[in-house]
């Protein structure tokens, strides 16, 4: 019973790869009778206990370049392997002439669909005992000024602890900004030296590299330029003690004096605001100078601009609201009338600041404290690109701000496991397509046979960048299959083959290869569903439609999204439910689809479809780490998790629904942006009474810690932190339970509730309502 419970706890295995259906479909006609797409869901550099590193470069077919794995047929008297992707014979090399059926190298191991190769570079061909050193990281700093001495304070304090966790060796930059953009320069000790930029004036990178003196005719005046070639990783570019890139980029340790020295001199921006206006503040012009700075560091080098940001942009490119107070911060009701001035300008201008960043494979990280909007909507496109981080909080004192901020810079087992410079290709099987990802990457255009004609998200392309990357980074892949054709679902041509090839520097600066080939198998769904129907991952589907249907939302105008939730939810229980037509009360739903009309309906409910009382920065933070974050992470977000305490009873999972709530429990709702401790009202009268503080009420002050004590485990281990929310029945705080519960209780029936329980005062259905009406519907005759 050991293998299927670790299965069940870690499902996406070795491979990191977990797919809607675990069996395709063999036609293009019998696919799009699924209603599921095709999709997997893919955690290119996810850690595993049995991941095997290899210290050699893999071995590749020579007309597909896909890599020797365990599912290519091995001739071992000729020393010869077939591609199961192309069919092509290839040779090994003279040096596996020792492998055998009981000698084989580890890439041949079943047990090893996922293995990893690093990558090592040599400064000469003929000299392989001089590798090139690891490149140094580097971390660009971009402090908003705009705030009040407290939140200021904060921010400072933050950067400080930040500065003392880097590593001694990484590079270290900072940018402060407000009506205009100053570039600190570290590397000349004497005296503060800054360089200041228009807040209002576009500018490009070249203007920023010659303003720098960085640019070619700069670097010639300072007696020094940017090696072409042959030179070292360090960005430094060769120049001298305070010329070139590294008079603003230090190492951690020869910077940190002088900056928190400058960080203590650091005061509010000081340009006068009338009362009736909003701060002058340039985040976009204070942007565009930090990708102009990074692009004079080493073409290769691993960069992070890590923006600090405290209220909306008013002043040059990038604005997203005028400087009149009077005017509001544009919501969704704007955007979709077309009433949001800005909005169109500012998202092109990140657009193009994104692909500038992507050129150069540097990320942009946003952290955003303020009770305002910030711009995270228009920003939006420019951290997916990059694969940037990005956390939304109240303020710079919140718990939730730094808490995260913190554990960007945390190495062991708290690390996030942040890389850069990454790359993943896709390999398929002949007649299967790749239509895109969706998630935090650009499509590198790589044309090829694999190409589908229908586009979603990042796509015409078999190859994607990913600037920055970490352990728990996921994308979602779509398929299509373009066989028309009936083919054999038995014998050797009834498996299909994927392989997922990731590149990328990791945290330690190496260049790792991550290999993962999968395989599943053909079937013909014309014979009958029953290998389809057991292959069905429900939570995968949930979410796979949840990113769709997002990303729909965003790029399709007058998008009706519950209408086509609840049309897929129809076709899908018509198709694979079991019933006589018109006939409600006979519908029963297949086992392995049992609690897909239940993802459904919360996700129907949630902050992803309606987004009324939810701002347009706090849906785009909403969705980015919905399509960055692991299928398990995701399905908490759609359907959060309810766990139940009470006394003489071990912790014990509870129904998402208001009948849950009871006096004497307690209950910890898990929604992934907020965790929730709810007292019941018996429970939260003790306490007040301060029983749980008398010996003879120990039980209670057990009862009353453990929640506290498993909140604290998922506040430890998610990124970023979320909102930890204690309150009590009845109490203002919660709503924040209240909106997740399915509403069984509400002021029409409220003579049904138990006794100590609670009702909720909504019009929206339940979810036996919506079954009921979903049963109804997959009944009658189409």
């Amino acid at each position: 019973m050991a293998a299927p419970e670790l299965a069940q706890t870690e499902p996406e295995g070795i491979e990191g790869v977990r797919m809607t259906w675990f069996n395709w479909p063999r036609t293009k006609v019998e696919a799009s009778k699924c209603v599921v797409p095709i999709a997997a869901s893919i955690q290119p550099i996810r850690p595993h206990v049995d991941l095997q590193t290899l210290p050699y470069h893999p071995l590749r077919c020579k007309t597909c370049s896909a890599v020797l794995n365990p599912y290519c047929r091995v001739d071992f008297t000729a020393l010869l392997w077939i591609c199961p992707f192309c069919f092509q014979r290839n040779h090994f090399p003279q040096h596996y002439s020792s492998m055998s059926q009981t000698n084989l190298p580890a890439e041949l191991y079943p047990n090893f669909p996922s293995i990893e190769y690093l990558i090592l570079s040599y400064q000469n061909a003929q000299n392989y005992n001089n590798p090139v050193p690891v490149p140094s990281p580097i971390y660009l700093f971009v402090l908003d000024t705009c705030m009040i001495e407290e939140e200021l304070d904060f921010a400072k304090s933050a950067l400080k602890r930040a500065i003392g966790m880097l590593p001694e060796t990484a590079l270290v930059g900072f940018i402060s900004y407000g009506t205009q953009v100053q570039v600190h320069e570290l590397g000349f000790s004497d005296m503060a030296k800054v360089y200041l930029f228009r807040g209002w004036k576009e500018i490009t990178k070249d203007q920023v590299l010659e303003q720098l003196g960085l640019g070619p005719s700069g670097s010639r005046r300072a007696g020094t330029g940017l090696q072409k070639g042959g030179g070292g990783p360090s960005p430094m570019a060769g120049a001298g003690p305070n010329m070139g890139i590294n008079r603003f980029l230090l190492p951690a340790s020869e910077c940190e004096f002088t900056l928190n020295s400058l960080l203590d001199e650091l005061v509010k921006d000081q340009w006068p605001v009338a009362a009736s206006n909003r701060a002058l503040r340039c985040t976009g012009v204070a942007l565009s100078v930090a990708a102009g700075l990074l692009a004079a560091a080493t073409a290769g080098t691993g960069a992070r601009i890590v923006a600090l940001v405290g209220g909306p942009c008013t002043e040059g490119p990038g604005s997203i609201v005028s400087k009149d107070l009077s005017d509001p911060v544009r919501s969704h009701k704007d955007l979709d009338k077309d009433a949001a001035p800005f909005f169109k300008k500012a998202v092109n201008f990140y657009d193009e600041l994104g692909k500038q960043l992507v050129s150069q494979g540097h990320v942009l990280d946003i952290f955003a404290s303020a009770l305002d909007q910030v711009g995270i909507a228009e920003m939006k496109v420019a951290i997916e690109k990059t694969g940037g981080l990005v956390v939304l909080a109240e303020s710079f004192g919140h718990s939730v701000f730094k808490d995260s901020f913190r554990r960007i810079f945390e190495d062991g087992e708290q690390s996030l496991g942040l890389s850069c410079n990454g790359t993943l290709e896709i390999i398929c099987s002949k007649d299967i397509k790749v239509q895109g990802i969706i998630g935090p990457c650009t499509s590198l255009e790589k044309k090829g046979p694999a190409v589908a004609s229908t586009v979603i998200g990042q796509g015409n392309t078999t190859a994607w960048k990913m600037c920055g990357l970490d352990k728990n980074t996921c994308l979602t892949v779509f398929f299509d299959v373009s066989s028309s054709e009936k083919a054999e679902t038995s014998g050797p041509n009834a498996q299909l083959y994927l392989q997922f090839l990731t590149s990328f520097q990791s945290s330690d600066g190496q260049m790792r290869l991550r290999v993962t080939t999968v395989t599943r198998r053909w079937v013909d769904s014309a014979l009958g569903n029953e290998e389809l129907v057991q292959g069905f991952d429900q939570e995968v589907a949930a979410v796979v439609l949840a990113r769709l249907a997002s990303y729909k939302m965003e790029t399709e105008e007058g998008f009706d999204v519950s209408r086509w939730l609840d049309r897929n939810l129809i076709r899908l229980c018509s198709k694979f439910g079991d019933y006589r037509k018109d006939d409600p009360a006979s519908f029963t739903l297949n086992p392995y689809f049992s609690l897909f009309p239940q993802f459904m309906f919360n996700l129907r409910r949630s902050q992803f479809v309606q987004v009324f009382n939810n701002s347009p920065d706090e849906t785009a933070y909403f969705r980015i780490l919905l399509n960055r974050e692991s299928i398990s992470n995701a399905a908490v977000m759609i359907q959060p998790s309810l766990i139940s305490y009470a006394f003489n009873s071990l912790p014990a999972p509870a129904l998402l629904d208001v009948t849950s709530i009871s006096a004497d429990h307690i209950l910890l709702l898990d929604s992934y942006f907020s965790i929730v401790i709810f007292h019941g009202t018996t429970i939260a009268h003790w306490r007040n009474q301060g029983y749980q503080n008398q010996p003879a009420y120990e039980a209670l002050a057990l009862l009353l810690q453990t929640p506290h004590d498993d909140a604290e485990l998922i506040l430890h281990e998610r990124f970023p932190v979320p909102r930890l929310v204690v309150c009590d029945q009845h109490g203002s705080q919660a709503r924040f339970l209240l909106a997740k519960l399915n509403p069984s209780a509400t002021y029409n029936n409220f003579e049904a509730m138990n006794p100590g329980s609670d009702v909720i005062f909504t019009d929206d259905v339940s979810l036996q309502v919506f079954i009921d009406h979903l049963q109804r519907l997959a009944v009658q005759a189409s």
